[in-house]
């Protein structure tokens, strides 16, 4: 497999690091990146190639990642199609909203299309991706794009493209939220009197070790937080405010509204 990034980066730099690790000879990766010191940086640190040229790039690879910003992804794209005609080509984005039918329009030719949904954590190696393929791509297609992704955390694939909008207002949006839940605890235990470094590490670290608990086995959310809440207990009432202000509602509402602004945005970027 050679490998062609265009974009170099948080999530290429991330990926590239994890293919290395995970014992993916340097020579078979490529980096189109445009800023010199980053491109350079790249090169130095895990053996690659890079260059500036989208185009050369792409025309040396048979699996390209497109990971740049949603807006300039059709640039990127009318910019790579001349240099890919020759053959079939997997091509892989990790651009948020960036449907399969209008990356294909601006590829053309001959490609195998998947679009990736990945997180934040995956900038540490605790990510979760989704991929949807477009119609006609194949079993080993499909494997090394999950290879790709597989490097920076868990991968999975949906099937019907629309449900990805639900994913990035779940999983791709989803860490903001958690992140919003440790603060808005770090300052209730602040609010309470415990002195602020106290409190955010109370919050930081529960929410961790309530994460692992939740990741790492097969007991489900519901009967942990069930575990948990003992008849009468400091807990139970704690969670009798947050039903009374129907915390699950206000979920539902906000993970509504992600999704249809990341409908919205996919269908800004096709009209363009």
């Amino acid at each position: 497999m050679r490998i062609a990034f265009i974009g170099g980066g948080n999530m290429a730099t991330s990926l590239i690091g994890a293919l290395r690790v995970r014992g993916v000879d340097a020579s078979s990766i490529t980096v189109a990146e445009p800023v010199g010191a980053r491109s350079a940086a790249l090169a130095r640190e895990y053996g690659i190639r890079s260059t500036a040229d989208n185009a050369a790039a792409a025309a040396g690879a048979d699996t390209i990642v497109i990971a740049v910003k949603p807006q300039d992804v059709r640039q990127v794209a009318t910019g790579i199609a001349t240099s890919i005609a020759d053959g079939r080509r997997l091509v892989v984005s990790v651009a948020a909203g960036i449907r399969l039918a209008d990356l294909g329009r601006w590829l053309g030719g001959d490609v195998a299309l998947v679009r990736a949904m990945p997180n934040r954590p995956a900038l540490i190696g605790r990510g979760i991706t989704a991929l949807c393929a477009a119609p006609g791509v194949k079993r080993d297609e499909r494997a090394r794009a999950e290879q790709i992704l597989a490097a920076t955390g868990e991968t999975l694939w949906i099937e019907s493209e629309p449900l990805l909008d639900v994913v990035t207002a779940v999983s791709g949006s989803g860490p903001a939220y958690f992140f919003l839940l440790m603060e808005a605890l770090e300052d209730a235990g602040r609010a309470h009197g415990l002195p602020a470094d106290i409190a955010r590490r109370l919050a930081v670290v529960t929410a961790a070790g309530a994460g692992e608990m939740a990741a790492g086995g097969d007991v489900s959310p519901t009967m942990l937080r069930e575990q948990v809440t003992s008849q009468g207990g400091t807990t139970a009432a704690a969670l009798a405010v947050l039903d009374a202000a129907d915390l699950r509602g206000i979920f539902s509402a906000a993970v509504g509204a992600a999704t249809r602004r990341a409908a919205e945005l996919a269908a800004q970027s096709g009209d363009q």
